[in-house]
């Protein structure tokens, strides 16, 4: 299934893509709670498969009727890896790490499929970065690498803006990663049983105003899904609802010669195979 969250009337509302619409899960089924964390938490995706094929013309909606939002307008934790491609820890000439490198993005930070991305009006230094996000459906701690995967519900798509200059002011990245609509997550979350297992193999690419910027496999994972998810889980609980924003591929801006930023007018896109296309405007903060 294609989970989706979208405005209804104010409301953040889930929804299912169903036949090249969605599905209003509000309408098709009330009895559900009304947010993906709680019907993850609550274990009733059959209930929402059931509603998703079952339902009648009044509760489609045609994608052009609606809105998007990001898939989880509030997740628990946004927890992010950095230099997790072994190519891009190499073309930023930095140490192949041993051990995750683990910072946070918080919601306020995160836009939806189509919305701008804002460049702030502090720096001039605003990249792109193609990511998988793995999205956990079942909690827990101290999480076997075995079973791992058993707790991630799908998968997804983030473009993690960052803004360079404020990333590089210390040692710790968040600043630079958490700049107010700067990065972008969706269009959907693909449940885990529509693609191999870990997403392993598939191809993630991004392109700015369509010219291939970053173009891999999640192959090239240093830590994979299942790595991550034990890791983090032996230190904290697991949420449902919960973001794993899994690192970024070789090819981002700032290691390039001259380095290369997102700017006002440019439109960036992050495909990745059998999830589909995340494409976002860029605009300004507004500058004095």
């Amino acid at each position: 299934m294609r989970l989706v969250t979208f405005d209804k009337s104010g409301r953040a509302t889930p929804g299912v893509r169903r036949d090249g619409a969605i599905v209003d899960l509000s309408v098709a089924a009330p009895d559900l709670p009304g947010d993906w964390p709680a019907i993850f938490a609550s274990g009733l995706m059959d209930r929402v498969a059931e509603a998703a094929q079952g339902a009648g013309e009044d509760a489609v909606v045609a994608e052009a009727d609606l809105r998007l939002m990001v898939p989880i307008p509030r997740p628990p934790k946004i927890l992010c890896i950095g230099l997790n491609y072994r190519s891009h820890a190499e073309e930023t000439n930095m140490a192949i790490p041993d051990y995750p490198i683990v910072f946070t993005r918080y919601a306020t930070s995160m836009v939806a499929h189509g919305a701008p991305l804002i460049r702030p009006a502090s720096s001039d230094q605003f990249d792109f970065e193609a990511e998988l996000v793995a999205v956990i459906g079942t909690g827990g701690r101290h999480i076997t690498k075995e079973r791992a995967l058993d707790h991630v519900i799908g998968y997804s798509i983030f473009n993690e803006g960052s803004v360079r200059d404020y990333q590089f002011k210390s040692s710790q990245w968040a600043m630079g990663k958490n700049f107010d609509d700067s990065g972008a997550f969706g269009p959907d979350i693909v449940t885990a049983d529509e693609l191999p297992p870990g997403a392993a193999g598939l191809r993630i690419e991004c392109r700015l105003n369509g010219q291939s910027m970053q173009d891999s496999t999640i192959d090239d994972l240093i830590f994979d899904v299942a790595t991550l998810v034990t890791e983090l889980s032996a230190v904290m609980t697991l949420e449902p609802g919960d973001m794993i924003v899994t690192g970024t591929p070789p090819g981002v801006g700032f290691v390039r010669t001259p380095p290369l930023f997102m700017k006002p007018g440019d439109v960036c896109e992050v495909e990745i195979e059998g999830i589909g296309i995340l494409r976002n405007p860029v605009a300004d903060e507004g500058r004095a």
